[in-house]
């Protein structure tokens, strides 16, 4: 029997893309490759650094939300051979394939396991099935306290393949980029659970803040339990940095999110604090824009901005005392290129020249240009911070208050 390293190696040379050719893929990897080598072991990834709030970096890290996915040639073709969704972010062999497509062709300086926020749900008890025209579909939504004491606590053995995927991956980067991992926060997750999947409105969730809070409060608080070792889980498995998805919390009032989001990042956060504390947090949360300043307590060391938000203004408004990941607007990728370089170095020197890790405000769009992926990590691994603020003082920022 092959070794999933082994095996996926040969889908990856199975599948020769019809654009951005294996030619040039190769030839650019194997340039790129020339100037990365293994981080030492006094010497992490450029990411974990940045994240970290390490001084005296070179440049900022890249890397971008959704990278390994359907805008990619080589992707499209994996899926036709294996259609379902659930097969291709459960199976170990093509979640290591998936997850280095992009590696392979861009080099960028975060590799993201290739998952889904829902792939948990099943080891707490919540089976759920993936619909072509309505995406996830949970088919008993949880609203009730008969149904939340009938979860259970995670089962992590139900996600073997998310741990081998994991150690897998940590070995074929071989330190060249640090690995992350990620989670729903329970706010989002718990949208998918009550709803029974997409909403637009979330009309039964945000009622039950008021009819059933003892309900809600009760589901959020093991989701919080269950995300927790999900997490743990993954840092032991090799993920060297977490990212917090709550991307449906910019849905609710800031008074709200504070009440029935936020305390249970925090529960997550302090817990992995205690212990994984080398590990670096991001949170993310799309349509953020009114919730920075309470984004920033949760005790994350990296908050993500969407693309609506001035990366300038950000900044001002967080201060230097947290990292900031952002914020190129995707559709700028569809831009000639020169507009896009003039981009990165608009948002790289909004953010300064510390704790910035250069991303896109949200994840890459369909038809993205592979080329133009391309360019944006090749534009960020030419910028150097000496020569981007040479002749400026980078005062130090603090938060307004």
């Amino acid at each position: 029997m092959m070794s999933p390293t082994a095996t996926a190696t040969a889908v990856f040379l199975s599948a020769a893309p019809s654009s951005f050719s294996t030619r040039r893929r190769r030839s650019r990897l194997a340039a790129i490759s020339a100037s990365l080598s293994p981080s030492s072991s006094s010497e992490e990834p450029l990411l974990v650094r940045a994240a970290r709030g390490e001084d005296s970096l070179p440049r900022p890290p890249a890397w971008m939300m959704r990278q390994a996915g359907r805008y990619m040639a080589e992707y499209q073709a994996l899926a036709k051979r294996h259609p379902s969704f659930r097969e291709r972010s459960e199976n170990t062999d093509l979640i290591v394939e998936i997850t280095l497509q992009p590696w392979r062709a861009f080099a960028p300086d975060g590799v993201i396991l290739f998952s889904d926020i829902l792939t948990p749900l099943p080891a707490i008890g919540v089976p759920f099935d993936i619909s072509d025209s309505k995406g996830p579909v949970i088919q008993s939504p949880v609203r009730s306290e008969e149904q939340v004491r009938q979860l259970v606590p995670i089962d992590l053995d139900k996600l073997h393949f998310v741990g081998e995927s994991l150690r897998i991956l940590r070995n074929e980067i071989d330190g060249k980029a640090a690995l992350l991992g990620f989670v729903g926060a329970p706010w989002t997750i718990a949208t998918y659970v009550v709803e029974g999947g997409m909403t637009n409105t979330y009309t039964n969730i945000k009622s039950m803040c008021h009819t059933a809070p003892n309900v809600l409060r009760g589901l959020l608080s093991h989701l919080a339990q269950a995300i927790s070792d999900y997490i743990i889980y993954q840092v032991n498995s090799g993920a060297q940095c977490i990212q917090i998805f709550d991307s449906w919390g910019g849905q609710l009032p800031p008074h709200v999110w504070e009440q029935w989001s936020k305390p249970y990042i925090k529960q997550i956060v302090s817990r992995i604090k205690k212990e994984c504390p080398h590990v670096p947090l991001v949170l993310y949360i799309n349509g953020n824009g009114g919730l920075l300043e309470r984004m920033k307590d949760t005790g994350v060391d990296v908050i993500g901005l969407d693309w609506t938000v001035d990366m300038a203004d950000g900044r001002r408004r967080l201060g230097n005392g947290i990292g900031v990941q952002g914020n190129v607007d995707p559709a700028f990728l569809f831009s000639p290129l020169p507009v896009l370089t003039d981009e990165i170095h608009r948002v790289v020197k909004s953010a300064g020249p510390k704790s910035h890790i250069l991303n896109l405000g949200h994840g890459v769009l369909q038809k993205t240009p592979e080329e133009a992926v391309a360019h944006f990590f090749d534009v960020t691994r030419s910028l150097r911070y000496d020569t981007l603020f040479q002749g400026s003082v980078a005062g130090e920022l603090q938060a307004v208050a």
